[in-house]
């Protein structure tokens, strides 16, 4: 059996332009496992995120990127897609002017192998009571059920989640929480972007700690919930 990681990023170097945002991040990731992102606002999480999902900003000038065997550093944000790659962005990007359903039908390009909307609506059970309904009008938390449901849809293989708890009530989180833990039990690869770094360490199974575009720690969640100067130094918590 090959000891070889589902995910792993090699020495990534990004750019915006001239300025160097993502600085040799290296990280793995296991298949099943979710990955807690880490750090301050500016820290590169989200460049980090855009990067692997091989969107055309920030420029990847070097380093490797590979999922299962398969090169992403040398592909386009459609082609990742294709391999199994989903992006949830901060802003939901929810398609105006399409109900809830044809957003979620819009994904599924081709016939959905395990993702069918039967399967969708058992575990967005809200999303099916609001099918019909356009998407742009729901609740922020709504919004950000349809997203992940979005991405679920394609068959995803690889989820990325930026800020899934950004802007949410604290009644609304514990809904998205028990959605991501029913994706964890699914054995949904993920790595997940969060600024509430307390809910997104328990519920991950490790985490990485990124400052100034560098990787400052890297290992298992429960060591950041442990140990309060890490988390003061790197997070303010």
């Amino acid at each position: 059996m090959s000891s070889r990681p589902f995910f792993s990023a090699r020495d990534l170097h990004a750019y915006y332009g001239e300025s160097y945002i993502v600085q040799g991040v290296s990280l793995e990731v296991n298949e099943g496992e979710i990955l807690a992102l880490l750090g301050r606002n500016g820290a590169g999480k989200t460049s980090t995120l855009r990067t692997i999902a091989r969107l055309d900003s920030p420029e990847l000038r070097s380093g490797e990127i590979w999922l299962d065997g398969k090169p992403l550093h040398e592909m386009q944000a459609f082609e990742a897609a294709r391999v199994g790659v989903a992006l949830v962005p901060e802003d939901r990007r929810i398609i105006g002017g399409l109900s809830v359903e044809e957003n979620l039908k819009l994904a599924q390009i081709a016939e959905p192998k395990g993702w069918d909307l039967e399967k969708i609506y058992e575990h967005f059970p809200r999303l099916a009571e609001r099918r019909d309904q356009e998407g742009i009008t729901l609740s922020g938390g709504e919004q950000q059920m349809l997203a992940v449901a979005r991405a679920l849809a394609r068959d995803i293989r690889f989820l990325l989640l930026d800020e899934p708890y950004e802007g949410l009530a604290p009644v609304i989180v514990q809904e998205i929480e028990k959605i991501l833990q029913n994706i964890k039990e699914l054995g949904i690869t993920t790595i997940l972007v969060e600024q509430n770094a307390i809910a997104a360490l328990q519920l991950a199974d490790r985490a990485v700690i990124l400052d100034m575009g560098q990787i400052v720690f890297d290992g298992s969640a429960q060591e950041v919930l442990d140990d309060e100067e890490l988390r003061q130094r790197y997070l303010a918590i």
